[in-house]
C-alpha cells in the first residue's frame, strides 16, 4: 500500500510536467507558425519589389536550346554589386560582377570573378555601341533603355561564352546591410592594408589575421583596388573569401530570427529574376546541405594602358580555359571557343 502512495504521489508532479510540457510546445508552435506566416508576407512583399524581367523568350537564356531546373540541372546565376551612391542611384556601374554555377548533384558552386576592367566590345548599346570596359553595360543599358541588368548579364554571357540563367543585384547599401543584419562576416585577412569608408570618407584599416568585419568594413575590404597590395592580394581573391564567408554565416542558426530584417533590405536594394520556388530551391539544395563547397575559376591577364584608358586584357588562353571549365560543369555542348573580349594593343 506504502509503495502504491508513493507512487501515486509521483504521478501527480508527472501529469504536472505533461501539461506544462505541452502548453510550452503549444506556444513553440504558434509562434513558429506565425513567425512562418511573417516571414512568407515579408519575403512575398521583398520579392514583388525586387522582381525584374530581363524579356527573355521562353523565360530562359538565347544560349540555352531548352529550360533548366533548378533541382536537376547545373545552373549559372550573375552578382552584380552595383554602384551607385555617386550618380544619385540612377545610371550606375558594376562595381562587381561574378558569376556562380551550382550543380546540384554535387553540391558544388564554383565562382568566377569577372574582371571589371575587362576590355570588351558591347553590343545592343545604340551609340555607345563599341570598345569599352565590361562594366560600362550596365549604365550604357540604363541610358538607352535597352535596361541595366539586361545589357550586363548579355555581355557578360558573351565574354565567358556560356548562358547566364539568373542573376540577383545589389547596390552598396544593401551589401552593407545584410552583412550587418546578418552580424558581420569573418574573414581571414591575408594582408594588411587600408581602404576609404565610401560613407564617411574616414580610412579603415585591415590586419592580417583573423576578423569580424561589419557592413562598411566588408564594402571596404571587397572594393579596394588601387593600392599596391592589391598586385599580391587581389581584389578577385577577397570578393571570393567573402562569399565564402557570407555563405558560412548565411547558414547559421541565428539567420532565421532576422528573416524579417533581411526581407526588408532585399526589398528595398536588391534586383533578381529568380521566383520563390526558385530560392527555396536554392536555399534547400545549397545552404542546408552539409556537402557544400566553393571553388573558384580565375582568368589571367594584365592591365595596361590603351589610348590613356586603364583596362584589364585577359589572357585568351586563360579564359579559353575557364569558359571550357564552365561549360563543362554546365553541362554544353562543346564548341569553337569565342569571345567579345578585346586585346587590341
Amino acid at each position: 500500500m506504502q509503495r502504491k502512495s508513493s507512487r501515486s504521489k509521483r504521478t501527480k508532479p508527472k501529469n504536472k510536467i505533461l501539461k506544462i510540457s505541452l502548453l510550452v510546445i503549444s506556444m513553440l508552435l504558434l509562434t513558429v507558425t506565425s513567425y512562418g506566416a511573417y516571414a512568407f508576407v515579408k519575403f512575398k512583399n521583398a520579392y514583388d519589389s525586387s522582381k525584374v524581367d530581363l524579356d527573355r523568350e521562353g523565360n530562359k537564356s538565347d544560349l540555352r536550346e531548352e529550360d533548366v531546373s533548378f533541382t536537376k540541372d547545373p545552373i549559372s546565376i550573375l552578382l552584380l554589386g552595383v554602384e551607385d551612391y555617386s550618380s544619385k542611384a540612377e545610371n550606375g556601374r558594376a562595381d562587381t560582377q561574378m558569376v556562380i554555377t551550382l550543380d546540384p548533384d554535387t553540391s558544388e558552386i564554383n565562382l568566377i570573378t569577372v574582371p571589371r576592367d575587362a576590355r570588351v566590345n558591347i553590343e545592343n548599346a545604340g551609340e555607345y555601341t563599341g570598345i569599352h570596359k565590361i562594366n560600362a553595360a550596365y549604365n550604357y543599358g540604363s541610358i538607352t533603355g535597352y535596361g541595366a541588368i539586361k545589357l550586363q548579364l548579355e555581355t557578360v554571357e558573351k565574354f565567358l561564352n556560356i548562358p547566364i540563367d539568373n542573376f540577383i543585384a545589389v547596390n552598396f547599401d544593401g551589401f552593407r546591410d545584410i552583412v550587418d543584419a546578418l552580424g558581420g562576416v569573418i574573414i581571414d585577412v591575408k594582408e594588411d592594408f587600408w581602404e576609404d569608408n565610401i560613407y564617411d570618407k574616414k580610412r579603415i584599416e585591415f590586419h592580417k589575421g583573423e576578423a569580424h568585419l561589419n557592413g562598411e568594413e566588408a564594402l571596404a575590404f571587397v572594393r579596394m583596388r588601387y593600392r599596391p597590395v592589391n598586385a599580391t592580394y587581389s581584389r578577385e581573391e577577397r570578393q571570393r573569401q567573402f562569399l565564402t564567408a557570407t555563405i558560412n554565416q548565411a547558414k547559421s542558426t541565428n539567420t532565421i530570427f532576422k528573416i524579417g530584417q533581411i526581407a526588408d533590405i532585399l526589398g528595398k536594394n536588391v534586383e533578381t529574376d529568380l521566383n520563390p520556388k526558385e530560392i527555396y530551391a536554392l536555399q534547400k539544395q545549397y545552404l542546408n546541405s552539409k556537402n557544400l563547397s566553393v571553388k573558384t575559376l580565375d582568368i589571367q591577364g594584365e592591365d595596361q594602358y590603351i589610348n590613356n584608358v586603364s583596362y584589364y586584357i585577359p589572357d585568351m588562353e586563360s579564359l579559353e580555359k575557364v569558359s571550357m571549365k564552365l561549360r563543362n560543369i554546365l553541362e554544353l555542348k562543346e564548341e569553337n571557343f569565342k569571345t567579345n573580349a578585346d586585346i587590341a594593343r
